[in-house]
């Protein structure tokens, strides 16, 4: 049996590791050859690929980015490279011409669209989710985000010591557009005061109020964490409009940090380590079993898979009845 990997949208940790389990499974254990391809569905349209041995796969569990490279191609939009042609056929075709009898794809929710739109024309597909964001819809947890909510929560620590030493607001903006993972789980686990998100709505005075109270306390200093995704004036970014507005509601000196693409760099962690090499295993096997048209998740401990078609074009998002967001109230952090 061939097989055909990809990587494909933004790059974050563990996808080096995701590519080894998948490979080193694939050629040790079910004796098949791996086909990398490179720059994501581009590579696809292109038959940009090498071959891989066990000797390629040698340094990447513990490699930040991805081996292969990666693009934000979306082969069923018109638009980027090649748009004059019909590219799932292209890929179809091209698929048949590398003798490739199934594609791992991994990637976040673009990807999974993709993947499962790939899937419903034929071709055999698995996927494995990716994505620091863990809004992927089906799977407990995708790797790359315990990597970055480890370096959101370091950077939050050490603002810790320049907050109290000057007695100051410290406003802590983190990734996520429509999901607040990376900020409740960062925000628990560093301390956070105020930690906002774009799924629950907030008023500044209520902030004000909150950091208010921890003065009359005799609380000097507080930590503020939000999500890039969350509501402003449109004309700042999240922590540069909630610094300013903090400091206006409540007199308090209040600066930003944006931690920016530096959640996406650097090594994974050991439970990103472990979790995609059991993902990519899990992959493999599916293929050498004939299950395609799947994505692998992870519920509770366990590694399983859900057809492509259930998790195309949702997210999973926090919710009020999070464990998080409930145990955070009760202890007095603001969420809004």
């Amino acid at each position: 049996m061939r097989i055909g990997i990809l990587t494909s949208g933004g790059d974050c940790p563990g996808i080096n590791a995701t590519i080894r389990g998948v490979c080193k499974t694939a050629i040790n254990h079910y004796g098949m050859e791996v086909i990398g391809i490179h720059s994501g569905f581009q590579g696809l349209l292109t038959k940009d690929v090498e071959s891989f041995t066990e000797k390629s796969l040698s340094g990447l569990l513990n490699l930040g980015g991805t081996m292969l490279g990666t693009s934000r191609e979306k082969p069923f939009k018109k638009n980027g490279v090649l748009s004059d042609v019909n590219k799932p056929a292209l890929i179809e075709q091209n698929v048949k011409e590398l003798g490739l009898d199934c594609i791992v794809c991994i990637g976040g929710n673009g990807t999974q669209k993709t993947a499962a739109k790939l899937a419903a024309m034929g071709l055999n597909i698995v996927s494995v989710p990716k994505t620091i964001d863990n809004d992927i819809w089906g799977t407990d947890f995708s790797f790359g985000f315990d990597s970055a909510v480890s370096i959101a929560t370091d950077a939050i620590d050490r603002l810790h010591s320049t907050a109290s030493s000057h007695k100051r607001v410290m406003v802590i903006e983190v990734m996520g557009h429509k999901a607040g993972w990376i900020a409740l789980y960062s925000g628990m686990a560093g301390g956070g005061d105020v930690i906002l998100i774009p799924e629950i709505s907030y008023s500044i005075h209520n902030i004000g109020e909150t950091i208010l109270n921890r003065l009359k306390k005799g609380k000097p200093y507080s930590i503020v964490v939000v999500a890039e995704g969350i509501q402003t004036d449109g004309r700042k970014r999240a922590a540069e409009y909630i610094a300013q507005e903090i400091e206006y509601e409540t007199g308090i000196e209040t600066r930003e940090t944006v931690l920016g693409y530096i959640q996406r760099g650097g090594s994974p962690t050991p439970f990103d380590r472990n979790l995609s090499t059991r993902m990519g295993g899990h992959a493999t096997e599916l293929i050498a079993t004939g299950q395609f048209g799947r994505m692998i998740t992870l519920k509770g401990n366990e590694i399983a898979s859900v057809p492509l078609e259930e998790i195309a074009g949702k997210l999973k998002l926090v919710t009020e009845d999070n464990d998080l967001v409930i145990q955070g109230r009760r202890m007095g952090i603001c969420f809004g």
